[in-house]
């Protein structure tokens, strides 16, 4: 009968689109050909609706889940239903026909084949075709009381709950009081602290630092770690507060002396220099946003003013490393009887460029240039300044309205013949004049002891950087 049915545990299998349900059969309709679940679970989550009502057209398949109470209506005649499957149609074995209430499921359509329910056979003998007996399960305590149903365990307490509701992250975040935790947290440390480490003197406040702060003892930083056996009357400062004095030309040309003895030759110092003074260029020039593939079309124009001398020799050979850096370098170098031979090799490496090199003042660009780099003066020979080409070279710079980078100016109490914004000193400063300009300093390579035989004591003020800006102290 329909009615031995009631209150057993089920699942009803209705495919992919509508799920898997688990309930209690609360009625079945034999005319119209449904079942009803009270307490319905779907897919594993606590229906809405105390009830739904299943058209046998949306049955796939129809288990059995709670077996014992099954048993108990079923009669031992008929055996243990342990498993149940739909059919549209037909009988197989023994069987019996569920009848049923309206239908409120998501299927309207009506459903003309009778709801079969198959008993399955168990498993054993082919000679016993008798349904047998199920054998009950034993009942478990658990924790000194009853165990819980299994489907109380899955699908019981907690998901009855409202989950709708979105959680008021703001209002809980409310409720934090950070400044009282942090406060409570300082002052247990603090009282930690003293009590560890200064119980015989007094309350003290325990240190804070900052995330950029060195907690560890150091030793005393040394700001002057450069001291020169004779001063050449200004003092320098980097960034980081390191002291840098300036030298008289006398020593630092027996210091260049002694470097080239101990295998730091002219060619050696003058690549160095190069590519130091082509480096502090590029940045000049804006560096990474300025020389870009995509901008071809506004490469940055650079125009050197040399003389026959090493200074001059220094400057073609930034301009070559300029040159590979795809800036447009104009090198004005006029034609002299006599050069020294450091110039013709640098001219010669620089003529390999196809950059363009001018003699005469006149075939200089009469509009802005990006930069102009000075190398006219000579610490050697000041009587070029004298010379026609020099200030004529030196008011075209003037005029030019481009900033100016002087390389290792000559000393002078006066002020420069070229007004430059960056002036580059090499190796330690010279006394260079007053002026606007900013220095800055270029490590050329030399090694400690070679500071050490002229009487310096020098440690390396540059850091990671091999040009560092100067500051008067």
């Amino acid at each position: 009968m329909a009615t031995d049915w009631l209150g057993s545990v089920v699942s009803i299998n209705c495919g992919l689109t509508l799920g898997v349900y688990q309930g209690e059969v609360s009625s079945v309709d034999h005319g119209s050909q449904t079942i009803s679940l009270r307490q319905p679970y779907h897919n594993g989550v606590r229906c809405p609706v105390p009830e739904v009502t299943f058209s046998a057209m949306d049955i796939k398949e129809l288990k059995f889940l709670d077996i014992q109470n099954t048993v108990n209506k079923a009669g031992s005649g008929q055996g243990a239903a342990t498993e149940a499957s739909l059919m549209p149609s037909g009988r197989i074995g023994q069987s019996n026909r569920i009848s049923h209430p309206p239908v409120t499921s998501s299927s309207s359509q009506s459903c003309t084949a009778p709801i079969t329910i198959l008993r399955r056979a168990p498993t054993g003998s082919s000679n016993s075709r008798g349904a047998s007996q199920a054998i009950p399960k034993k009942s478990s305590v658990r924790n000194g009381g009853p165990m819980r149903p299994k489907d109380d365990e899955c699908f019981g307490d907690g998901t009855d709950e409202d989950m709708g509701t979105d959680f008021d992250f703001e209002g809980n975040l409310a409720l934090f009081d950070k400044a009282a935790v942090f406060s409570q947290i300082e002052g247990t440390n603090s009282t930690s602290n003293r009590a560890q480490h200064h119980s015989t003197q007094g309350e003290q406040k325990a240190l804070s630092y900052r995330h950029d702060e060195n907690i560890l003892e150091v030793k005393p930083v040394i700001y002057r770690q450069i001291t020169v056996p004779q001063h050449g009357g200004k003092e320098y400062c980097t960034d980081s507060g390191l002291v840098v004095p300036s030298v008289p030309y006398e020593l630092h040309k027996r210091l260049l002396a002694a470097a080239e003895r101990w295998g730091l030759s002219l060619e050696r110092r003058l690549e160095t220099i190069g590519v130091c003074s082509s480096q502090m260029a590029l940045t000049l020039l804006g560096g990474p946003n300025r020389l870009t593939p995509k901008n071809v079309h506004q490469r940055p124009t650079v125009v050197l003013l040399c003389g026959p001398h090493i200074q001059g020799a220094q400057g073609i050979s930034c301009g070559r490393h300029l040159a590979n850096h795809e800036v447009e370098v104009i090198l004005f170098l006029p034609n002299f009887l006599k050069m020294q031979e450091s110039v013709t090799s640098e001219v010669n490496l620089y003529s390999r460029t196809s950059s363009k090199q001018v003699a005469s003042v006149k075939d200089l660009p009469a509009s802005p240039v990006d930069l102009v780099i000075n190398c006219l003066d000579c610490h050697e020979n000041r009587l070029l300044r004298e010379q026609s080409w020099y200030q004529s070279a030196a008011d075209w710079a003037n005029q030019n309205r481009a900033p100016v980078l002087s390389i290792d100016p000559a000393v002078s109490e006066q002020h420069q013949t070229v007004e430059a914004k960056w002036t580059l000193s090499l190796g330690l400063p010279l006394p260079l004049a007053k002026a606007e300009s900013r220095v800055y300093l270029c490590d050329i390579g030399i090694p400690k002891l070679v500071f050490q035989e002229v009487g310096i004591s020098y440690h390396s003020p540059f850091g990671s950087k091999f040009v560092i800006p100067l500051h008067q102290a």
